[in-house]
């Protein structure tokens, strides 16, 4: 019977171009609160069972995004399979306001120089030159890359949409002589495991991670920090913050704007009331 509905609830994501990442997760959610249920009939919606399940992950100290994902997985499994037509009166849980983790230009390369792999070296280079993610890297083909126009093409971003950002100019030269005898449907960081097979996100991060012990940066990065950091330096060097939500694919300006917020070129600039 579970198997039934979550074969069902995936049909429905499959339908309406819902990606694989989410797929998996929506049904790894469901499939829990099904089994939170217990044998009850969870095809009939219980609104106080849903929030007590809820709940239940927060006692557990799950994060606001990760109990907002559950919620999300149950809503869609209610009114896209279930058929609910009423409004579910559960609100979303506020999410903690942290602000993301932006290294300076100098961290990057002391990170960048950290390394002495040619193809991790240019991964790193290229995530924060271009303001890429970390499934844009390891997704990223040899046509992609218009160096004519000193263009990257980036295609079924997040979203389902294609954009093109910046590719650096300063890495023209090295990404030419990477990609000089690769076909165009490769991955420009393939896997070692074959000719067009791409790297795992996993791995990316985890070459990421290596620089950044090896360099003795000592902020709490992670991968997406060189996306961050490409924004806000951006940002601080007077480009049009329109101009930056286009290059990053974000769909609403707010998210650019909280690059505002890090600035600390912006903070430091500010002057003190104190005489």
């Amino acid at each position: 019977m579970n198997d039934f509905w979550l074969g069902e609830m995936r049909r429905e994501m499959i339908l309406r171009n819902y990606s694989r990442k989410t797929i998996r997760n929506y049904l790894q959610c469901c499939r829990n609160y099904i089994g939170y249920c217990d044998g009850e009939d969870f095809c009939e919606l219980d609104v106080d069972r849903v929030k007590t399940f809820l709940l239940s992950k927060f006692e557990k100290n799950y994060a606001p995004s990760t109990v907002n994902l559950y919620l999300n997985a149950i809503k869609f499994f209610y009114r896209r399979v279930m058929k609910v037509s009423f409004k579910i009166p559960i609100s979303f849980a506020r999410r903690n306001k942290k602000l993301p983790v932006v290294l300076n230009h100098d961290e990057i390369i002391k990170i960048i120089s950290s390394t002495y792999n040619i193809k991790h070296r240019l991964m790193i280079a290229l995530a924060y030159g271009s303001g890429l993610r970390v499934s844009e890297v390891v997704n990223l083909q040899v046509c992609d890359l218009e160096f004519a126009q000193g263009l990257i093409w980036i295609r079924n971003a997040k979203g389902g949409n294609d954009r093109c950002t910046t590719l650096p100019s300063a890495l023209e030269n090295d990404l030419r002589t990477w990609v000089k005898n690769l076909p165009k449907c490769n991955y420009v960081f393939r896997s070692s495991m074959g000719a067009k097979a791409k790297l795992t996100t996993r791995t990316a991060q985890k070459v990421f991670q290596n620089a950044l012990k090896k360099s003795n940066v000592e902020k709490l990065a992670t991968f997406h920090s060189l996306r961050h950091s490409f924004a806000t330096h951006l940002l601080e060097n007077g480009t049009d913050i329109r101009v930056i939500q286009k290059l990053l694919g974000h769909k609403n300006i707010k998210t650019t704007q909280r690059y505002t917020k890090v600035s600390s070129k912006f903070i430091s600039q500010v002057q003190s009331p104190l005489i």
